[in-house]
């Protein structure tokens, strides 16, 4: 997993509540075990019409967005059924940040392990940084994870909370492998001290 220590990107705005597991990555996608190939889908019933062109409304399709790297959203992102391939389409398609009032619980668990920061905000401080995400090609955020800060383009800081153990697994890069093999010594040490006390094992 890539560390995540500072970004500075473009905040593509999705001033929308409830944006749930199917709108960002539709059920009949989750076939495949690759967490690559599925940023082309994201959002795909959103930013695509039947024919498979574009829908030029869709914030994404936009050409001030389309190198986004941080979407700031409504309450409740991620809702819906569970579905790991939701971080993996946004890491995909290029998204590293995600920025709501609240999120759903697996949802927000699975961003960490994929390398994804979810920051959690107030209502104040979202309606702000939403303001500045839809200032279009001027709309870059600076999130810095070490200081738990998002500086705006005016130069103000956000401040957010997270949690310490999450926070030092991104910043480290650590996802539920990689913290295993932090052990891997510990690890070895007892397969070759059971295999010494019990060979028939």
């Amino acid at each position: 997993m890539d560390k995540f220590t500072k970004l500075r990107g473009v905040a593509a705005p999705l001033n929308m509540i409830n944006i749930d597991t199917d709108k960002l990555i539709p059920k009949q996608f989750l076939k495949t075990i690759k967490r690559t190939g599925l940023g082309k889908h994201l959002f795909n019933e959103m930013r695509f019409n039947e024919d498979g062109s574009e829908k030029q409304d869709f914030v994404l399709n936009k050409s001030a967005y389309r190198e986004a790297s941080i979407i700031v959203a409504g309450d409740n992102f991620g809702c819906g059924s569970s579905r790991e391939h939701a971080p993996w389409a946004l890491l995909d398609f290029g998204i590293k940040c995600v920025i709501s009032t609240s999120f759903a619980d697996i949802f927000y668990n699975n961003c960490f392990k994929n390398g994804i920061l979810p920051i959690v905000v107030n209502k104040q401080q979202l309606d702000q940084l939403m303001d500045d995400a839809e200032n279009g090609a001027n709309a870059v955020l600076d999130v810095d994870l070490e200081a738990q800060e998002i500086i705006r383009p005016s130069g103000e800081k956000v401040t957010f909370e997270i949690d310490e153990f999450r926070k030092h697994c991104l910043i480290n890069g650590l996802d539920d492998i990689g913290l295993t093999m932090e052990k891997e010594e510990n690890i070895d040490n007892f397969e070759k001290r059971r295999a010494a006390e019990q060979p028939w094992v």
